[in-house]
């Protein structure tokens, strides 16, 4: 029995000198008592001399490579680690202590404080791949890296690339403690913080996916986040939440804050609520270990409860690591202009290197030599790193993140890809997903009738998109694809029209069936379709990490409604639009966006078409040339509209056909969800058939034609009901451009000169004017029609410009469709 004053002593030791442990708020008495053994027992923080000469030799690394760059590029941004380079022999303590434990692969998200010396000495970088970047020269580009970047000219494309400090890679190489082979990949990142938050986790959980890691014991990811970041940013909530979800969950992250208790120039009084800036991480029950970055050997222990903890309870776990930021911002930022009194507190204040070094030496473990030589031998390594650095041109290989060995080819020259599937693979989906489930399995009535009219569609050889989306999917299943969907509400569909999961209404009622993952049980894939949290930014996100580790996969995101997309936003402009671009990094996510104008007022009724259309980097002065394979080869990503099911299917499986990878986006539909104009043969899917860029008027006669319409989406069967009306079908031709980008010249010059006797062209959309297609198409048309012998121009048909994407009033609807319908069909 101890006495009350010893008692006191420990626990004074334990959670009141450099340590503080939040966990009271977790109510597992058991997980409260494992905590508190690896803090409470005498002597636990106490390191081995081993440990300690290991620890003092990475910060010598940590610390000198910071002074290397600093003395060699003193007025580079490289946005350093001083301050808080006790950082990088914390993260190879977690790596040490997670190999150990089984880890194997190490997926890291960071932000740019810090990076290039993770980079260095914790990735293991080669260092002078790294000062090449301080180098002013052009990356190499005969690579794998970038072959899928090469131009249909056959010049290489080396894109824009991006800041050191925002650079990704991936490496492969044994782990010094255990001798065991890992990989370690650090995911490239904007200037926006926490995005990549997400793309971590789903690319760690792919990774686990399809290595059959079902507990995450061999891949596991390692985020860091900045103390202002970590408190503002809402896309770190919303990643939280996803750490305990079933087809989301990563078993456990491991999260660093480096605690500058600043952010840029703001006080922690000003940039939160929260007493802490790790406060978000109790939503999820996560312990949070706060430790003195001054004092290393408690970093290292706090390093290596968290690393425990994730093996055994796969949790998450945060260490804040309470620091400082030596100088500003970055290296020429003046902190003094804001916070002067923190600053001169700073400018006093010993590095952590001369502190910890000065305690051993004064201890024993190393001698002033010894330490001596340790900083000698690393500042050899960086002079002789420089000197070859200045011989060598960058290596785009070497920043990738995401490499896919052995997938990209040269060999894509080829003719459209026939995307066609044999009429008893597509009768045998069909049959499957429109058959009752097993008989002890309760089916709603609604389902019932639902199934049976799918029966009867397919027994008229015919399809809706429904139908046509279970067989684009259940046939790359079958071609041994793994499909995954992901989204709000995504296993019913928002508008009811999907039911790829069915629950049971008898016995306990908690019973599902997945008819598409019965279609081939001798394949080794399956289907995953999954109700995501109700979030865009986080989820898009993870989605966007899972489709970029494995190429072989129809990786697809749906919004609830398309305009959900802008919560978003951050992930398609700063990583899908252009992630190839600055990062030679490629994707084949797949967006679908319900869009289509039906009088639900201004946040149902657009997908913001023209925000995507912005993003596309195709000239409109510059007709593309060739076949369908070079020109998606060289674009940044693809935008359509569909209007059949047929070609929604085949868009669908296009997306894996080719030997690279372009991010899709599809305007997918609503009413014409339900419209039996808009369905499709089944002879439209078989093989031999593919995706038709643009769907001529095949009604209309060319030689009686008048005014030719060009439109994309279902506005073309309003045009078309219209026209009917009318009796206009002779003097009025309706082409649907299904491709909006890449744009089909070609198919639009041949419609044109079709209907040669056309003295009017016409584009025809129901968005606004400042909205949808037109500002995109228009000039595209016009440079179609450069060597038209006749003088057209393309004139506008649709809603005038507004601030708002659409009216909320019904009537006021009714008006603007009558009035668009009116003046496209005018002679």
């Amino acid at each position: 029995m101890l006495p009350l004053g010893e008692i006191v002593d420990r626990l004074h030791r334990a959670y009141c000198e450099h340590i503080g442990v939040e966990f009271m708020f977790i109510n597992e008495r058991d997980v409260c008592d494992w905590i508190r053994s690896k803090f409470e027992p005498p002597e636990v923080f106490k390191l081995s001399e081993k440990d300690q000469r290991i620890l003092l030799a990475r910060l010598v690394r940590s610390t000198l490579f910071e002074s290397f760059l600093a003395t060699k590029w003193p007025s580079e941004k490289r946005f350093g680690l001083e301050g808080c380079e006790v950082l990088i022999p914390a993260l190879k303590h977690i790596i040490d202590v997670s190999s150990e434990s089984g880890v194997d692969y190490f997926v890291m998200g960071m932000p740019h404080r810090g990076r290039l010396n993770v980079l260095a000495n914790v990735a293991r970088q080669p260092l002078d791949q790294i000062l090449c970047e301080f180098q002013p020269t052009k990356p190499k580009s005969n690579d794998e890296a970038t072959v899928g970047s090469k131009s249909k000219h056959g010049d290489e494309h080396e894109g824009s690339g991006d800041v050191k400090y925002h650079l990704g890679m991936s490496l492969e190489r044994s782990n010094h403690a255990t001798g065991k082979e890992m990989t370690i990949s650090i995911v490239a990142n904007p200037s926006h913080l926490e995005a990549c938050d997400p793309v971590v986790q789903g690319k760690t959980r792919a990774e686990q996916y399809y290595r059959g890691d079902k507990n995450g014991d061999h891949a596991m990811s390692i985020l860091l986040h900045g103390d202002a970041a970590f408190a503002g940013q809402g896309v770190v909530y919303e990643t939280f939440h996803l750490s305990d979800l079933p087809d989301y969950s990563t078993h456990g992250t491991i999260h660093v804050v480096v605690n500058n208790q600043i952010g840029f120039t703001t006080d922690p009084r000003v940039a939160r609520s929260s007493p802490y800036c790790t406060d978000v991480a109790k939503v999820t029950n996560a312990p949070i270990f706060h430790v003195n970055a001054d004092h290393p050997e408690a970093v290292m222990h706090v390093c290596q409860v968290a690393a425990e903890w994730r093996h055994k309870y796969h949790k998450d776990v945060v260490i804040d690591l309470v620091c400082y930021r030596r100088f500003g911002h970055n290296e020429a930022d003046q902190p003094k202009y804001t916070q002067p009194k923190m600053y001169s507190v700073i400018d006093r204040h010993p590095p952590v290197l001369d502190q910890y070094s000065k305690k051993l030496i004064e201890q024993g473990i190393v001698t002033e030599s010894e330490y001596m030589e340790e900083k000698r031998k690393y500042e050899e390594i960086c002079n002789n790193a420089n000197v070859k650095a200045k011989s060598e041109t960058r290596s785009l290989s070497h920043w990738l993140d995401s490499p896919w060995k052995g997938f990209f080819s040269d060999n894509y020259k080829a003719e459209p890809n026939r995307t066609g599937v044999a009429m008893e693979t597509l009768q045998h989906i069909g049959n499957a997903v429109s058959s009752l489930p097993p008989p002890d399995f309760t089916v709603h009535s609604g389902i019932s009738r639902m199934l049976k009219g799918r029966r009867n569609l397919l027994e008229s050889k015919q399809v809706d998109w429904a139908l046509a989306e279970a067989m684009a999917f259940g046939s790359l299943l079958g071609d041994g694809c793994h499909v995954r969907l992901s989204g709000q509400d995504v296993e019913r569909g928002t508008f009811s029209h999907r039911h790829h999961v069915i629950h049971d209404q008898g016995g306990d009622q908690t019973g599902t069936y997945c008819p598409i993952n019965n279609l081939f049980p001798e394949k080794e894939v399956e289907y995953t379709v999954c109700n995501s949290s109700l979030s865009e930014f986080a989820i898009l996100g993870f989605e966007l990490g899972f489709s970029m580790h494995n190429p072989k996969a129809l990786v697809c995101w749906e919004a609830q409604f398309g305009d959900f997309h802008n919560n978003a936003q951050c992930i398609i402009d700063q990583f899908i639009s252009c992630g190839q671009e600055k990062w030679v990094r490629q994707t084949g996510i797949v967006l679908l966006l319900p869009h289509g104008y039906e009088g639900m007022g201004p946040e149902h009724s657009s997908a913001r078409l023209e925000r995507f259309l912005q993003l596309c980097s195709d000239d409109p002065d510059s007709e593309q040339v060739g076949n369908e394979a070079e020109i998606l080869h060289d674009c940044n990503m693809q935008v359509v509209n569909c209007s059949t099911p047929a070609n929604f299917f085949h868009v669908l499986r296009r997306q894996v056909a080719y030997p690279f990878r372009k991010p899709l986006v599809v305007m997918t539909p609503k009413s014409l969800l339900r419209l039996p104009a808009a369905q499709s043969s089944l002879d439209e899917m078989l093989p031999g058939t593919c995706f038709q860029w643009l769907l001529p008027d095949n009604k209309a006669d060319p030689n009686t034609v008048k005014k030719l319409l060009f439109c994309s989406g279902k506005v073309y069967y309003d045009l078309l009901k219209k026209r009917d009306e009318l009796g206009r079908t002779e003097q009025i031709a309706i082409a649907r451009i299904e491709q909006l980008s890449p744009f089909p010249y070609d198919l639009v010059k041949q419609e044109v000169k079709r209907f040669h006797g056309a003295n009017e062209i016409t584009w025809a959309q129901e968005e606004p004017k400042n909205a949808g297609g037109w500002t995109y198409v228009q000039p595209r048309i016009t440079t179609a029609l450069t060597h038209e012998e006749r003088e057209l121009s393309v004139r506008y048909a649709g809603r005038p410009t507004a601030a708002a994407t659409a009216t909320g009033n019904k009537l006021s609807h009714q008006e603007e469709q009558t009035a668009l319908l009116n003046d496209a069909l005018t002679l």
